[in-house]
């Protein structure tokens, strides 16, 4: 591969959500820089790609799950898998984006070479090549979680005679027809595949060990769609995205201030939805609301399966799988044709790339966050972990912007390195917060390797999308914190932080 194929400005790992942001805020904002998408598989939209279970859509509203520069433009703020899809090829055809996409290449190693200021990326392709590519600066939009490996919750399936599947890898064409369909879990995939499968199979049951908060919203937003007949695209668009982005945020807040009035409201709309099916047992979680994300039920449809006897929510623990049922703790036999476990996600740190520093493994467990966006000490590498508590891509677009004003700043001061600088003495005065205050499942298995948190602005992945938007806008990109640097043959080897200069995020 010649330099104009293998050497880039920027590479950017992962065509999903994050990765396609990237590219479409450096199209906009550094319209000169070199960039590639590395793909590791065939087609771009990351998760949207990849889960192909019945009713796969969004958990959020896409008025915020959608990108700050591009309106969606459907009725449905509730969005399908292939609408989604449909938003993220248009985005790629209209921005001149796809052309820069290298799919079928999965990046196996990067190593930050600091005597040329380039990160060397070891690539491995379909065809069992191996390639190697540079790059001054390295994205990782690669997700959060393995693509290749679910959590295995280590299930024994012992005399069972049916079919079991996981919602990561469903079966093209799976037959179900007819059949009693056992899904196994109760978070957001769990109330997605329950009441899409209803229809067709002869009851689904959704196994529980603890009940979930559920709450019903419209798929449609109605003001939404009543703005954008009387307002231009973007203006409704963006008022649309404001208003949800503050009642997102209002009501988390109102479920940690308050987490008793929220179960009271809660639990008399799961109430008036399910009438004579609402069970107590069945629909009030042991924990706070927002202790764990919350399930969105869409038109109320996991209720209406409910009520229609297609459906049904079962608690209990599970003793062992007979030839043709699940067999619980208390006795209780659960009919089965088809198990589907949707026993949630295996997190990843930054794609499982091997990331080193001048051949020095990089562990991320020893790092802190910088602005939820680049590592301490760490350099010209960011990465995206959307919010738990709110739309992935409100955190994508904060943080692609942001790269983009590094970037210019560094072509302004003539630098080839941009590092958060931390020295151990201040890291040792950090006082560390809970990265994550949840109690989901897959968040607690994972902490030991999620990277470090401070209590402070701004070595801490934050929760909370104004206060991030309100300190990525003000607080300058010249910080004092982040450390530009020149390689020798410029005029200076280290290029002190000058005065400070305002932000230019458009996020």
């Amino acid at each position: 591969m010649d330099s104009k194929d293998s050497d880039f400005d920027v590479l950017i790992v992962g065509a999903g959500i994050s990765g396609i942001g990237m590219a479409a805020h450096l199209e906009a904002q550094c319209p000169d820089k070199r960039y590639a998408i590395l793909e590791m598989r065939e087609n771009l939209g990351g998760t949207w790609d990849l889960f192909r279970y019945p009713g796969v859509r969004s958990d959020s509203d896409m008025h915020t799950l959608g990108f700050i520069f591009e309106p969606w433009k459907h009725e449905k703020s509730i969005a399908d898998g292939a609408a989604i899809l449909e938003y993220l090829n248009r985005i790629v055809d209209e921005r001149g984006i796809r052309e820069n996409i290298r799919f079928g290449m999965r990046v196996e190693t990067a190593d930050f070479d600091s005597a040329s200021a380039r990160w060397v990326v070891t690539v491995a392709t379909d065809q069992g090549e191996r390639k190697r590519l540079t790059a001054n600066w390295l994205y990782l939009g690669s997700g959060y979680y393995d693509y290749d490996e679910p959590y295995d919750p280590g299930f024994e399936l012992g005399e069972f005679a049916g079919q079991a599947v996981h919602p990561q890898f469903w079966p093209d064409n799976l037959d179900y027809e007819g059949k009693n369909v056992v899904v196994i879990g109760s978070g957001a995939t769990a109330v997605t595949i329950v009441p899409s499968m209803a229809d067709r199979a002869a009851k689904v049951t959704m196994l529980q060990r603890t009940p979930t908060w559920m709450f019903s919203r419209p798929a449609r937003d109605g003001m939404a769609n009543f703005l954008r007949k009387v307002l231009p695209e973007e203006t409704a668009y963006r008022i649309t995205r404001w208003k949800n982005v503050v009642m997102q945020d209002i009501g988390f807040k109102r479920a940690q201030s308050k987490p008793e009035k929220v179960k009271e409201f809660l639990t008399a709309k799961m109430q008036e939805h399910l009438g004579d099916k609402y069970d107590a047992v069945t629909f009030t979680p042991p924990y706070d609301p927002w202790d764990q994300r919350l399930c969105l039920v869409p038109d109320a449809d996991l209720f209406e399966a409910i009520k229609a006897g297609k459906a049904e929510v079962v608690t209990g623990r599970i003793e062992r799988f007979a030839k043709d049922a699940v067999v619980l703790e208390d006795g209780r036999e659960i009919p089965a044709d088809i198990l589907v476990t949707a026993t949630g996600l295996k997190l990843a740190i930054a794609g499982k790339i091997a990331v080193c520093v001048d051949g020095e493994p990089v562990d991320f467990a020893q790092r802190f966050y910088y602005k939820g966006c680049m590592f301490s000490n760490l350099p010209n590498l960011a990465v995206v972990f959307g919010y738990l508590n709110a739309s992935w891509t409100l955190r994508a677009d904060l943080n692609a912007a942001y790269v983009c004003d590094v970037l210019n700043q560094m072509d302004a001061k003539g630098a080839d390195i941009a590092v958060p600088a931390l020295s151990p003495e201040e890291a040792a005065a950090l006082e560390e917060d809970d990265i994550f205050d949840f109690s989901s499942g897959y968040i607690q298995r994972s902490k030991a390797i999620m990277p470090k948190n401070a209590v402070g602005f701004p070595w801490r992945l934050n929760q909370d999308y104004r206060v991030d938007r309100r300190q990525m806008k003000s607080d300058p990109i010249d910080d004092g914190i982040l450390h530009f640097k020149a390689l020798p043959h410029a005029p200076a080897d280290d290029v002190a932080p000058a005065r400070p200069s305002a932000a230019r995020s458009t996020t």
